[in-house]
Parts: structure tokens; C-alpha cells; sequence
């Protein structure tokens, strides 16, 4: 983490703490919707169509008790995958029908909407999407976007779009479901974890629709999930400063050379992997099949660790995902053991 965001950090402690508020410090609603008109150029009401939150994981988790509604024929909840455990297990807690929405390399790691009937259209409470994805790493046009959106309005379900990784790109910005026109149905979780290397603050967001962020506000106080407020201030600073994210972009940028070079040498298909800290490798085929747990074990052996694609789902078998996270000195480490597996 930054020094500069540290030092925030610490600034916030030595104020009066409080019980925060369910809906974050008006400084922090602002910020957050300040970053969002620079990023994106999207003019968001910081009152009304921001909450903070802690981290994405947790507002995340908790939508679908917002929005299913078994009585009313809103039963199901929708997410792309492989991807993100979180959206599954928050449909099955809500007593939901998580729906998979594979995401295949011959589509661009697009789910297929149109493979989905009108019964189903109806009964989709909320549809998960993840851009810039995890794990593959790859990112969307906005006319994805907007074809989603428009089904959302149709069908009265919620867009939930998981963008935590908004800012871990490569060569262009991706965008963002806040460009839409119209952000009626729709939601958007970003965090302070990826983009600012947080992950131990727990501090992100959820902006759109007004009346969603509303019952969202309704909600959050009965279970008590609000950053703390020197979080709060330390999350401030974070989301006005640019620099230190230009820094970490560029240590990914030359992590991610490194491997790419190497995969290209060696002849593995790197998929996707256009943006995030991941890289989707496309597992060897030789004269035996392997699958992507085994071909993890194998690589777990020798003392390099990546994450089978089937625990991410099962439409990610025949990859695994290998994390940019070590140093540089532990990536030239890893390729050197690789060399002798691959």
C-alpha cells in the first residue's frame, strides 16, 4: 500500500471514532463519485447513487437478499463462469437458483445471452458479469453493455457488474456499465483492493440506479457492514490519487512481459489476459490428457502455484490461472522452474 494512503490511515485513527455509518462518510461518498467523473466521465449523485462498502466481497454476497424475490417469481441469479465463488454462494444463501453462464474462448469469454429463454429472462433476479475478468482476463465493449442493460429494463432483473479489477489494464481503459445512458437495474462494485493493493482495508463501493443504492442503504444497517472511518479517510486519499496506481499497473505490465515471452517460446496459448493480475494459460495437451487439477499438482511439486480452472467452474477445465502476484525476482524463479516442466 502506498505510503501516502498509509499515512492517511494513521491521520484517521488519531481522530474521535465512532460507530460508522451504514452509508460512509459523505467525504468518501464524494471521492468515490469524483473518481468515477475522471475515470469514466459519468456524473454520479454522491447521495444518492453511492454506498460504500467493505471491500466488494461482502455487498457483493449480500445483493441476492436484496433482490430475490421467491414469492414473486424472482428466484434466480445468474453469473458468469468460471469466476468469482462469491456470486453462486450469495444466490444459495438467499435460498436462490444460481444459474452458470458459461464463458468459452471461442465467444471471446462472452456468456451467450441469447441461449437463455423467456422463462429464465423472468425469473432472473440479478445477472453477474465480471469486466475486466476473473480469471481470464477479459474485458468487454460497452455494447455488451448495453444489449444486458436493455434485457435488465425488459425482464426486471438487476446488471451487476463486478469491476474490481477496473484499473489492472494493459493497454486501454476498459469500460464501464456506468457509461450506459440509462443506469435503471443497474449496479456496479468496484474496490480499493486491486486498484490501490488494499486488500487489508476492506474498502470498495457499489454505484447506479438511485432506488437500488437505496435499498441497499435499507438493508446495510441491519447487519451492521460499513468500513470503519479512518478506513473511510485512508480510502479518500486513495481514490484521488492516480500515481500509485500507475505504478502498480506498470509492475504488472512487466510481470506479465516476462511470462508472455516465456509462454510464446515455449508454445502455451495464453487466453485472453488482456487485463487483471491473471493470466488464463490453456493447459499443454500431449499424447495423455491432463486435467487442470493434475496438471496443478504437478506444477505444485516443483514449487509453482496456480489455481485450477475447474475449482473457478467447470467450464473452466483445460486452464489454470496463474496469479502475477510474487515479486519480479519470484516470477524469474517460477519461469526458471517451468522451463524443466514444460
Amino acid at each position: 500500500t502506498d505510503p501516502l494512503i498509509r499515512q492517511a490511515l494513521v491521520d484517521g485513527v488519531r481522530e474521535r471514532m465512532g460507530y460508522p455509518l451504514a452509508q460512509g462518510l459523505p467525504e468518501l461518498r464524494e471521492a468515490i463519485a469524483d473518481w468515477t467523473r475522471r475515470r469514466f466521465d459519468v456524473v454520479l449523485d454522491p447521495d444518492r447513487q453511492v454506498i460504500p462498502t467493505l471491500g466488494s466481497k461482502e455487498a457483493i454476497f449480500s445483493l441476492a437478499q436484496v433482490v430475490v424475490d421467491l414469492d414473486g417469481g424472482k428466484d434466480t441469479i445468474a453469473y458468469t463462469e468460471p469466476g468469482y465463488p462469491v456470486y453462486e454462494r450469495g444466490a444459495l444463501f438467499a435460498h436462490a437458483r444460481p444459474l452458470a453462464l458459461p464463458l468459452l474462448e471461442e465467444n471471446g469469454f462472452l456468456p451467450e445471452l441469447d441461449a437463455l429463454d423467456v422463462d429464465t429472462w423472468s425469473r432472473l433476479a440479478a445477472v453477474w458479469v465480471n469486466y475486466p475478468n476473473n480469471p481470464t482476463g477479459a474485458i468487454t465493449p460497452l455494447s455488451f453493455y448495453e444489449r444486458l442493460a436493455e434485457r435488465a429494463r425488459e425482464h426486471g432483473f438487476v446488471l451487476a457488474s463486478d469491476e474490481a479489477y477496473s484499473e489492472l489494464w494493459f493497454d486501454e481503459p476498459p469500460t464501464s456499465a456506468l457509461q450506459l445512458d440509462d443506469l435503471t437495474n443497474v449496479a456496479v462494485f468496484n474496490t480499493l483492493s486491486k486498484r490501490s493493493s488494499m486488500t487489508g482495508y476492506r474498502s470498495g463501493f457499489v454505484a447506479g440506479d438511485s432506488e437500488l443504492i437505496a435499498a441497499l442503504k435499507a438493508f446495510r444497517p441491519t447487519v451492521g457492514t460499513a468500513p470503519q472511518e479512518f478506513v473511510q479517510r485512508a480510502s479518500v486519499v486513495a481514490w484521488g490519487d492516480e500515481t500509485h496506481v500507475e505504478r502498480t499497473r506498470e509492475l504488472y505490465r512487466r510481470k506479465r512481459s516476462l511470462f508472455l515471452e516465456f509462454f510464446a517460446r515455449k508454445g502455451v496459448r495464453v487466453a485472453g489476459s488482456e487485463a487483471t493480475m491473471y493470466l488464463w494459460l490453456a493447459i499443454p495437451r500431449g499424447e495423455t490428457s491432463e486435467s487442470s487439477e493434475a496438471f496443478s499438482e504437478r506444477l505444485l511439486e516443483r514449487g509453482v502455484l496456480v489455481t485450477p480452472g475447474s475449482y473457478l467452474g467447470a467450464a473452466g477445465e483445460g486452464y489454470v490461472r496463474l496469479a502475477l502476484v510474487p515479486s519480479e525476482d519470484d516470477c524469474r524463479r517460477a519461469i526458471e522452474i517451468l522451463e524443466g516442466v514444460l
